[in-house]
């Protein structure tokens, strides 16, 4: 098939597909359009006030870590009535600036809530230690949660990691993998979760958690993990709850029949069209994606479900040695003409971008009823080509120069897809 058929043939694919849930989804919107506005909950959260606030979510990477324009990234969050905010203190490593970064959200985090006290921040707990944790102290009320005597000292990295040896330096020298069944990893994610509790943060990101339960095969220690960060919650938390979720290759977290997180989430997994260049699409089956796959049982929240909820978002995992070439290879990544999946979408142009996330969330709302399309709002960027670090949809701006100009594509599909808001 020539490239110019391929492409012809992808938009008719595109239109007829938006179409058809267009229509759909204006007949069941509509007449749920009361209840598509509910996101009070309360220690338990329903099937149908999650629902809402996965609809309605964007990936902010950093938006309380001191990455891009505040007050303008407020503006934008504002502009499009979003309710889950993805991602929004995002520590990767660097744990000697952590009680730095506690400082800045403690001021920031009540500035983002004033302007809609409805939204959910997330933050994050990552597949990652390094030997910075040697600089923050432990507190004595997180060895008192885990039952350990209380002592003066600090966090040890070696504590954290495999005895074995596995994924030992994954991230770098002096940065590792931990493994979850080690109390220190343990007395860690504890005192993490916790302090994001007490600055506000109602939803923590675990990050690639299969990597971290090598020595956990009955869910033993991940179960203590999220048991522990919801007791605390349940004290102190702004709704008396925590929503936890992770990235879930294997479908996620089952145990005794009972779902361990509150919702899962995965890369989109998007696939390059080679024959067109710099298209790319969404297929069933493509890869390791979650459509379809996402397992089912008794919720955190005592509902039960045959498939749980779960955000597809757009990644960021780097560049290959092709930058903006096809057919870069896997080597365990889905390179999308050389890049990730935010950088290839970052190098778009504005019209391309536009039709893909209409397609991208009409695709998802297709082909699997339990996914959300997380929006791309702030995100890590890897182009070496033209040195851009970061991605931004705001609109372009003497605050933000460097906004690509999405948000008005997001705002344009959640105000078809949702017609009413909650005054």
């Amino acid at each position: 098939m020539g490239s110019r058929r391929c492409h012809t043939y992808g938009i008719i694919f595109i239109t007829l597909l938006s179409v058809s849930v267009a229509g759909a989804a204006q007949d069941g919107h509509t007449a749920a359009a009361s209840a598509a506005s509910d996101y009070r909950f309360d220690s338990t959260i329903s099937r149908a006030v999650l629902d809402n606030y996965l609809s309605r979510s964007i990936s902010m990477e950093g938006l309380l870590n001191g990455r891009g324009d505040f007050d303008d990234n407020i503006r934008m969050l504002d502009h499009l009535d979003a309710k889950f905010i993805g991602r929004s203190i995002c520590l990767w490593g660097r744990e000697g600036q952590l009680l730095d970064n506690f400082a800045r959200a403690k001021v920031q985090v009540p500035k983002v809530l004033a302007h809609d006290p409805d939204r959910i921040l997330e933050a994050c707990i990552f597949e990652i230690v390094t030997a910075q944790v040697e600089q923050v102290p432990v507190p004595g009320w997180a060895f008192s949660a885990l039952g350990m005597p209380v002592e003066q000292r600090n966090f040890r990295y070696e504590d954290m990691l495999y005895v074995d040896g596995r994924f030992h330096d994954q991230w770098g020298k002096g940065g590792s993998v931990p493994d979850v069944s080690r109390p220190e990893t343990r007395l860690w994610m504890f005192f993490l979760a916790a302090s994001y509790i007490d600055l506000g943060f109602e939803a923590i990101h675990y990050g690639q958690v299969e990597l971290m339960n090598k020595n956990d095969t009955d869910l033993s220690y991940w179960s203590q993990v999220f048991t522990l960060a919801r007791a605390y919650a349940r004290v102190h938390a702004r709704r008396h709850m925590l929503l936890c979720d992770a990235h879930t290759p294997g479908g996620g977290f089952l145990k005794d029949g009972r779902l361990l997180l509150d919702f899962h989430a995965f890369p989109l997994r998007i696939k390059e069209m080679p024959d067109t260049p710099q298209a790319a699409i969404l297929e069933l089956g493509f890869s390791d994606g979650l459509y379809r796959r996402s397992k089912g049982g008794i919720t955190p929240s005592g509902w039960t479900c045959e498939s749980l909820p779960y955000l597809v978002e757009f990644d960021n995992y780097g560049v290959s040695k092709g930058p903006g070439q096809p057919g870069q290879g896997h080597g365990g990544f889905d390179w999308i003409w050389g890049y990730d999946e935010i950088t290839w979408f970052a190098h778009q142009t504005l019209s391309y971008r536009s039709n893909w996330l209409h397609y991208a969330f009409n695709w998802v709302h297709q082909v699997d009823t339990n996914a959300h399309l997380e929006m791309p709002g702030s995100r890590t960027e890897t182009s070496p080509l033209d040195h851009r670090r970061w991605y931004y949809a705001n609109d372009p701006s003497p605050a933000v120069p460097e906004g690509l100009g999405d948000e008005e594509a997001i705002l344009a599909i959640w105000s078809a897809a949702f017609p009413v808001r909650r005054p």
